[in-house]
C-alpha cells in the first residue's frame, strides 16, 4: 500500500487535509469522494526522490522545534485519517527530515508494536519528547482523542516556532547595527588612537580632556586586550555555572521579568506558554493538578513554575484554581479571568487557547516597538561616540596650527 496526502472540500464546504492509505492511485481517489467530498490535491507519499533519483538527505543532530512540530502535525494528520498509530509512527519516521528522530520514531515503533503505547514508547527519549508532550498524548489516547490531541501539541508547537521566528527576524537588524557599532569602536581605540598619540604627545599636559580620555581608553585596551578577553570569557563561564544551579536561575528569571522595555514582553510571552500548554494538556484529559505542574515547567521561568506549583497545592486543597492565580500575584488578571469564565462553563481549553492568542498578538506588538525603539538609540549612540572622537582629535591638531601660526 502506498499513502497518499489528500486535500478535499467536504459537502459542509469545509477545507480538510490529511492522509490515505490506498493499493493504487485510482482507489485512493474512490475513498476519498464515496463521501461527497470534493478532491482538490491528492500526492503520493510513499516514496520521495532527491537529486540523483536517491532519498531525500536528512539533516543530523538534535530535532529542532520546526522538526517537532512538524512530526506533530504529520502524526495528527495521519491518526485522523484513520491509520492504526504503529502505521502513523512508520510514515512519521519515514518523512522526517531528521535523522536522529526518524531513527528515535522508528525505536518507538518496534515498541508500539510490541504492545506498548505510542506514549510509552516515545517516553523513553526524554531529550526528544518532553514530558508535557508524552503525558498529553497519554491522555489522548487513554480518551480516544489521540488525533485530536496530537493536533493540539502541533499547534502549541507551530506557534512556538512561528513566534521564535518572528523575535529572529526582528533581532536581525539590530544584531547588525550593534555587532557593527562595537567593532567600529573596538578598531577606534585599538588602532587608530594609538597611531595618533605620538602625534599628541608634544602638547604634553595641553591636551583637552575628551583626548586623554581617548588616548587612555586606547592605551588601555591596547596593552591589556587579553586579560580584557580573559575576563569576559570567564565572566561567560561563571553566569553559566551560576544559571545551571535553580537558585541562580530562579534569580536570573526574576531580573528578566523587570528590565525595562522588554520585561513585559518576556512576562506576556512566558504567561501565553503557561495558558497554551494548560489548555493543550486539559483538552487532552490530563489531570488538573499534573497539568498545572506540567504547564509551569514548559513556562520557562522559575518564578511561574514556583506559582504554578503554589496554585496546584491550592487547588488540592479544594480551592478554584482562578482564585489562587489570583492569589499568588503572578498571574495577570487576564488570565485569571478567563480561568474563571472557563471554570464557570465548563470549558477551560477555549478559554485558555483565547487569552495566548490574545497574548500573543501583544508580545508580536511589543517586540515591533522594542525594536523601533532599539535600533534609533543604537544610532544615537554610534552619533555620539563618533562625535566624541571627532572632538577629541580636532581639537589638538587645531590646538597644533594655532601654535605654529
Amino acid at each position: 500500500m502506498a499513502t497518499y496526502a489528500f486535500t478535499v472540500l467536504e459537502p459542509s464546504g469545509q477545507r480538510k487535509s490529511g492522509f490515505v492509505e490506498a493499493n493504487t492511485r485510482e482507489a485512493a481517489v474512490m475513498q476519498l469522494t464515496q463521501t461527497g467530498s470534493f478532491l482538490l490535491d491528492l500526492n503520493e507519499q510513499a516514496a520521495r526522490a532527491g537529486f540523483g533519483g536517491g532519498e531525500e538527505k536528512k539533516t543530523r543532530g538534535k530535532p529542532s522545534r520546526a522538526d517537532m512540530a512538524m512530526f506533530s502535525r504529520r502524526m495528527a494528520d495521519l491518526a485522523d485519517a484513520g491509520l492504526p498509530l504503529d502505521r502513523v509512527l512508520q510514515v512519521v519516521a519515514e518523512q522526517s527530515e531528521n535523522q536522529y528522530l526518524t531513527e528515535v520514531a522508528e525505536a518507538a515503533l518496534e515498541d508500539v508494536r510490541g504492545g506498548a503505547s505510542v506514549s510509552a514508547a516515545l517516553g523513553k527519549y526524554p531529550k526528544v519528547f518532553p514530558e508535557v508532550f508524552t503525558s498529553t498524548l497519554q491522555a489522548g489516547e487513554a480518551s480516544g482523542q489521540f488525533a485530536e490531541v496530537a493536533a493540539r501539541l502541533s499547534e502549541f508547537q507551530e506557534k512556538e516556532v512561528a513566534r521564535r521566528s518572528t523575535i529572529a527576524s526582528a533581532m536581525v537588524y539590530p544584531s547588525i547595527l550593534g555587532g557593527t557599532a562595537i567593532m567600529v569602536v573596538i578598531f577606534i581605540l585599538t588602532f587608530v588612537i594609538p597611531k595618533l598619540s605620538d602625534t599628541f604627545a608634544a602638547q604634553g599636559d595641553k591636551l583637552p580632556t575628551p583626548t586623554k580620555i581617548l588616548m587612555a581608553s586606547g592605551a588601555f585596551i591596547s596593552t591589556n586586550w587579553l586579560i580584557i578577553a580573559g575576563g569576559i570569557i570567564g565572566a561567560v563561564v561563571l553566569y553559566r555555572i551560576w544559571t545551571a544551579t535553580e537558585a541562580g536561575a530562579e534569580i536570573r528569571d526574576r531580573i528578566m521579568l523587570k528590565i525595562p522595555l522588554i520585561g513585559k514582553i518576556i512576562q506576556k510571552a512566558t504567561v501565553s506558554r503557561f495558558a497554551r500548554v494548560l489548555g493543550t494538556l486539559v483538552f487532552g484529559g490530563v489531570q488538573i493538578l499534573d497539568a498545572l505542574e506540567l504547564a509551569g515547567i514548559a513556562a520557562g521561568n522559575r518564578v511561574f513554575r514556583r506559582s504554578a506549583i503554589e496554585v496546584r497545592d491550592a487547588v488540592r486543597e479544594g480551592r478554584p484554581i482562578a482564585e489562587a492565580m489570583r492569589d499568588t500575584r503572578a498571574f495577570p488578571a487576564v488570565l485569571t479571568h478567563m480561568v474563571a469564565v472557563g471554570e464557570e462553563t465548563g470549558d477551560l481549553p477555549k478559554m485558555l487557547t483565547r487569552v495566548s492568542d490574545a497574548l500573543d498578538f501583544e508580545v508580536d506588538n511589543g517586540l515591533r516597538r522594542a525594536t523601533s525603539m532599539v535600533e534609533p538609540m543604537i544610532v544615537l549612540f554610534m552619533g555620539v561616540f563618533v562625535g566624541f572622537v571627532v572632538l577629541a582629535i580636532l581639537v589638538p591638531i587645531l590646538n597644533s596650527a594655532t601654535l605654529v601660526k
